[in-house]
């Protein structure tokens, strides 16, 4: 149990370290508790054998460790009240009702992601939840089109589509007019095995080159259904911070991002905001991730930030916070 006076030093080096990225020296914290510096040595000393604090080198001051950002997170930290230059920006998102349900989503994350330089995710549920409600198609020359699929949650998806024989417009509208009539209402995981077995009979009959559309429409549709729904924004903004400037560092983080099948992993499962530090991610031992679940009109997903372990972790919760509340709003 840490007394009262540790707590507030502890609470000193965190968020001055978070703010500065330096060591913090006992001489920078004296005037603050307006005690000796051999007083505040002692006590960082304590704190460091405890395993709260930690050296980078041996004449340097004292960083905060993976323990010293969870202490600080569960007992010492309070959630930052948003500035209001912070909620005009996302203000913006939610008073624009153009928006699809999967762009307030993106959008509110996108902003997030650009006023924390954190790199933000956004994970939707899996593609059974979503049913077919349309498909479009926009032609983009002789040989390509682009096929636009809209589910009944408003979750809307895209992939360009390669015809390698010549075919008449009026052919690929018959064709995109026969599968919505017969895929309307399926679910998305569902729709290959509708369109090989219901559809496919269908098209044969009433369209001439209808081998050569099918197969374009299958392969598009499997592509919708098998990739996983996962928004990065702001990538790059965790290469940015000064603990991740070193080449090896920023190959591995890289690939991680890469790598869909573990980002799926910050998918959350518990309701409320959680924080992960270092090697509690199962990501990077090097980050933390704070992620919430969301619900807007029924579509249900993730969204999480990425950075360092040293990050405003106060501003970050009243962000995700806030997106969350005005989705379930």
């Amino acid at each position: 149990m840490l007394t009262k006076r540790q707590e507030q030093l502890l609470k000193i080096i965190v968020e001055d370290y978070i703010k500065m990225v330096k060591p913090v020296s006992s001489k920078a914290i004296c005037d603050i508790l307006n005690c000796s510096s051999a007083t505040v040595r002692n006590e960082m000393s304590e704190l460091e054998e405890l395993g709260l604090l930690e050296k980078t080198h041996i004449s340097s001051g004292r960083v905060p460790s993976e323990q010293g950002y969870r202490y600080y997170v569960d007992n010492l930290m309070k959630p930052k009240e948003l500035s209001g230059e912070d909620v005009l920006k996302l203000q913006k998102i939610f008073q624009n009702n153009s928006l699809a349900l999967d762009n307030y989503i993106v959008k509110s994350m996108e902003i997030i992601s650009e006023m924390t330089n954190l790199t933000a995710v956004v994970l939707g549920k899996s593609s059974k939840e979503n049913c077919v409600e349309k498909i479009e198609v926009i032609p983009l020359n002789d040989n390509n089109l682009i096929a636009i699929l809209v589910t009944d949650k408003g979750h809307v998806e895209h992939r360009q589509v390669t015809i390698n024989e010549k075919v008449s417009i009026d052919d690929i509208k018959q064709t995109v007019d026969l599968i919505n009539k017969m895929i309307i209402g399926t679910p998305i995981d569902e729709v290959s095995e509708k369109l090989e077995f219901e559809v496919k009979p269908v098209i044969a009959r009433y369209v001439k080159q209808h081998e050569v559309l099918y197969n374009a429409f299958y392969n598009a549709f499997c592509d919708f259904t098998n990739s996983p729904n996962v928004v990065m924004k702001g990538t790059k903004n965790i290469l940015m911070q000064p603990e991740f400037d070193n080449t090896d560092k920023i190959r591995e983080i890289l690939s991680k991002f890469e790598d869909k099948t573990l980002v799926n992993k910050i998918e959350e499962e518990d309701s409320g905001i959680n924080i992960y530090i270092g090697s509690e991610t199962d990501f990077d031992d090097d980050v933390t991730i704070i992620k919430t679940k969301y619900n807007l009109q029924g579509e249900e997903g993730t969204i999480a930030l990425i950075g360092p372990k040293r990050l405003e972790y106060d501003r970050v919760i009243s962000l995700l916070d806030y997106i969350k509340k005005n989705f379930e709003r």
